[in-house]
């Protein structure tokens, strides 16, 4: 049985599954996989037939989208941290999804102003309106935070490790979340996890 391998770089959605496969402790083997030409060959398309990263082919299971790829690997590799429980297993669900619901598609718009466009040719607007929009989630998200140290509680959980994947480039924009405590709290202990750093270390391999 060969070992689950995983597609990506660090910079890309795949940087979430990097991350939940070091918090697993999965023996898997990492193909640094660019968004580019990478994910474009043939070998690759017969994985992800999307030509988009990330990917996962487990024992010649092939997955793609990032919190189906975690949400798999929790289900088999980490009963610890993706409860068994079918409350706090919807909870995980809610908030994977909500992540790339709520969160993303704002996030994407100052993201490309940010680190794809030429500065004389960013839309202020554009950063603006999003960063607007952003504060009705983050005021949810601050709230569900007020009580508990995570998202199911005291514990560290998949759904910390796939919302707080999703909101990880908030750093590479600088984006402030000093107004939301409990989320800037949060998100701190969510990276300061020994894991975090690993998978960063790895996805950025070639």
């Amino acid at each position: 049985m060969s070992k689950p391998t995983l597609y990506g770089i660090a910079s890309s959605r795949a940087f979430r599954s990097i991350w939940a496969a070091e918090e697993m402790s999965v023996d898997y083997q990492h193909v640094g996989t660019s968004f580019s030409g990478d994910s474009k060959t043939p070998e690759y398309l017969a994985v992800n037939p999307n030509g988009r990263i990330p990917a996962l082919d487990d024992d010649g299971f092939r997955l793609f989208e990032s919190m189906a790829i975690n949400l798999y690997l929790g289900e088999k590799y980490a009963a610890e941290i993706f409860p068994t429980d079918p409350v706090a297993r919807a909870k995980t669900w809610q908030w994977s999804v909500w992540g790339i619901s709520e969160i993303e598609p704002l996030q994407m718009q100052i993201v490309i102003q940010k680190l794809f466009m030429p500065e004389e040719k960013r839309d202020a607007k554009v950063i603006a309106g999003a960063t607007k929009g952003l504060a009705r989630p983050l005021a949810v998200l601050n709230e569900a935070l007020s009580n508990q140290a995570y998202l199911l509680g005291d514990d560290f959980s998949l759904a910390d490790l796939n919302l707080s994947g999703v909101m990880d480039l908030f750093n590479m924009i600088k984006f402030d979340v000093s107004n939301y405590p409990n989320v800037q709290r949060w998100l701190g202990q969510c990276y300061g996890r020994p894991s975090y750093a690993a998978a960063k270390a790895v996805g950025s391999q070639k």
